[in-house]
């Protein structure tokens, strides 16, 4: 990662730490180390105030430079940080919401005479709005998710369960370069590369807050495909995210097998619509809530309402920030008061679930620029039939 790239995220981080009387950051939890130092490190970046960062590494043991220093434990910060006339601070934030407990503590103790507060919101926020080289990683993404997506037809074979065409579409991604893992912010998320839903597995609830759920193969991982062949007159979803190169990617298409009944059609075109209505609406200063009340009142004139984001346990949401993890700010919800700005970056997914049918409906991911919504993924969106 360009040095500039990181001193620009950094300082955001810094902007926000200064309102706060925050003197220095010690960070070390995986998406928040790639924000500020470009990659996945055993360690901690010590990010002052006022002074350069810090890395203080344990592996990969093949880090150089005069402002990185190889410890064995997080016990060694504090003197190095005085051997090397570093500033001590009097009020230091860690990553409370990600880190265990034990660690928490661990890493508070190591500072008995300053006042640690959490600096987990802070950071969130700094990540929320995109830079420049940001939006062009999830930009490149797009293309590459667009690639695999484009060839699912091909995949497809008659007589297939929804976990074998899963198993094909997820080698499609991983030969355009996806790196098969989707982080996720929060204990009780969990996701491998995505769902694929079909009939009516796509109305089963699951503990996770997807959009839609799906049983899974086993309650270790309680969502997404099921073993569930691929019928006539059903509808397939296709929602794997699109980690190309650690930004992720969101979308999803539909597929068929054979023909779907009419009412299937009326309500992917409504979230066409949707899409549309809510894409128009998302410019800078825009309050979230304004556009779920959008999409709400559109499927509600539609009729579609008890079946719009899931049967019986619907989502309450229509789109969510995306990043380096897959659930990032800003959240499209009701109450959700947060306006959008230039550079957040969300995903898009109305989407209705049809009992006997499946699901409907679509998933893009948008940036927000000073002109308006910017669609990132590119694809057929109108419904494919599976040959």
């Amino acid at each position: 990662m360009l040095q500039p790239e990181l001193k620009l995220r950094r300082d955001k981080i810094r902007s926000l730490m200064s309102a706060q009387g925050i003197d220095a950051a010690l960070i070390t939890c995986n998406a928040n180390l790639i924000y500020t130092y470009g990659q996945v490190v055993s360690g901690y970046l010590y990010l002052p105030l006022h002074s350069p960062a810090v890395l203080f590494f344990k592996r990969p043991n093949n880090i150089t430079g005069e402002r990185a220093f190889p410890i064995r434990k997080p016990e060694q910060i504090l003197d190095l940080l005085k051997e090397n006339d570093l500033p001590v601070p009097t009020k230091l934030m860690l990553e409370g919401d990600e880190l265990p407990y034990t660690e928490y503590c661990r890493l508070a103790q190591l500072f008995p005479d300053t006042e640690v507060v959490n600096g987990t919101p802070l950071i969130r926020q700094a990540r929320s709005v995109k830079t420049d080289i940001e939006v062009e990683m999830l930009r490149r993404s797009s293309v590459s998710h667009a690639k695999a997506y484009e060839q699912i037809p091909s995949v497809y074979r008659p007589g297939m369960s929804d976990i074998e065409f899963s198993i094909e579409v997820e080698r499609l991604m991983r030969l355009q370069g996806n790196l098969g893992i989707f982080r996720v912010f929060g204990r009780s998320m969990e996701i491998f590369m995505g769902s694929i839903l079909t009939g009516d597995n796509a109305s089963y609830p699951s503990p996770y807050d997807f959009a839609l759920g799906g049983e899974g193969l086993d309650p270790a991982l309680p969502g997404g495909a099921n073993k569930t062949p691929l019928r006539e007159g059903q509808s397939v979803m296709v929602d794997l995210g699109g980690n190309f190169n650690g930004y992720m990617g969101d979308m999803s298409r539909v597929f068929s097998i054979g023909k779907l009944s009419e009412e299937a059609y009326t309500a992917h075109q409504v979230c066409l619509d949707i899409q549309d209505k809510v894409a128009s609406l998302a410019n800078p200063g825009t309050p979230c809530e304004v556009l779920y009340n959008a999409a709400i009142e559109i499927a509600t004139q539609a009729g579609f309402a008890d079946k719009f984001m899931g049967i019986g346990q619907q989502a309450k949401f229509i789109g969510h920030g995306i990043g380096l993890e897959i659930n990032e700010a800003p959240v499209l919800a009701p109450r959700v008061k947060q306006e959008l700005e230039p550079g957040m970056v969300f995903a898009l997914e109305p989407k209705i679930v049809l009992p006997g049918v499946g699901p409907v409906g679509i998933e893009n991911t948008w940036v927000v620029t000073n002109e308006g919504a910017e669609k990132l993924t590119h694809c057929e969106e109108k419904i494919i039939e599976l040959v």
